[in-house]
């Protein structure tokens, strides 16, 4: 796979050194509007090629992207590469709202590319655990999950200055940062569900923090995340036989354990050690070399699943993108 980077953000910044080492995996170019923000990356991580626009991106001969911007502009950069013939890896959330992802996921049908959502946790072992204990715990009564993390952005946000992450305009806020990747768990394990409600407090027309409220038959899972406070991570699910958590935010996962009514305890220490970044990256590597649709298809399809719970959740509490408005 010869890559090419779109942005030099700071998640950029952080999985950069890893994909540079990876086999199977060559970073070609770095784009970013500022030059000398992008040639202090590539230098940094000796990646050849510094560029500005997306013309040059092209001419440096990748045949997949990453798409590594403000949530807001996804859908743009996506269909631009996708159009120009280029698989893509693109950074969550898919795009601004579920009309823009089902509009990439039918260009990559039609075209015959691949098309990834970035998500972590599901190419960790320890999500591949959870799903294997999970018909251990008996019928599920109740997920929760909490990842509250404080946001250095949100001191300037109530000062008046508007990060991305807390823009309307840019598809910020908690839901679309944070609750997410809870959002993605419980619609990767149990699919979409029947209803939800999203309680949002909202400042300035973008959700600071909220907890989502996603009914399933027979039971709720409630998925709280925030930018404005801080508080313990947590995820459990709770059956009629016992129950299972972890001791990580869901984006990075870690320690799993099951303990049941019976008195059985069990306890998974994830063996992989590495970077969070890679085992996605070898996943979406093999399937591009092997041409398994189908394996990108079944991700694909939980994308766009997760990508109509955030848009229901967001019109559910009143919250509107610009992309919204198109």
């Amino acid at each position: 796979m010869k890559l090419g980077v779109i942005g030099a953000g700071m998640i950029v910044k952080e999985f950069l050194p890893k994909l540079v080492t990876m086999e199977g995996l060559e970073v070609i170019a770095v784009m970013a509007r500022r030059e000398e923000v992008v040639r202090e990356v590539c230098e940094a991580n000796g990646v050849e090629h510094a560029v500005t626009s997306f013309e040059e991106l092209l001419a440096c001969g990748v045949d997949t992207v990453y798409v590594a911007v403000p949530n807001a502009v996804h859908h743009e950069y996506c269909v631009r590469a996708l159009g120009a013939g280029l698989n893509v890896v693109v950074e969550k959330p898919m795009c601004s709202n579920a009309r823009e992802a089902r509009e990439l996921a039918e260009l990559a049908r039609d075209k015959g590319l691949f098309l990834f959502e970035a998500i972590t946790a599901a190419h960790l072992p320890t999500f591949a655990k959870v799903q294997e204990w999970l018909g251990r715990i008996g019928t599920v009564k109740h997920v929760i999950c909490n990842f509250s993390q404080y946001s250095s952005r949100y001191d300037a946000f109530r000062e008046g200055i508007v990060a991305p992450a807390f823009d309307p305009a840019k598809s910020g806020g908690a839901l679309m940062d944070l609750n997410l990747y809870n959002v993605h768990w419980v619609v990767d394990l149990f699919g979409k569900p029947e209803s939800l409600t999203y309680f949002a407090n909202v400042e300035r027309g973008i959700d600071t923090s909220g907890t989502l409220v996603m009914r399933y038959p027979g039971f709720l899972a409630t998925c709280v995340a925030a930018k404005d406070c801080a508080g313990p991570k947590l995820f459990t699910i709770e059956g009629i036989d016992g129950y299972l958590s972890l001791d990580l935010n869901p984006g990075l996962v870690g320690e799993a354990h099951l303990r049941l009514n019976d008195g059985t305890c069990e306890d998974y220490i994830e063996s992989y050690t590495g970077a969070r970044v890679v085992p996605e990256f070898e996943f979406f590597v093999d399937c591009v070399n092997r041409g398994d649709y189908e394996a990108c298809e079944r991700y694909l399809q939980m994308s766009l699943d997760v990508a109509d719970v955030l848009t229901d959740a967001r019109r559910d509490a009143g919250i509107v993108f610009p992309a919204d408005l198109s």
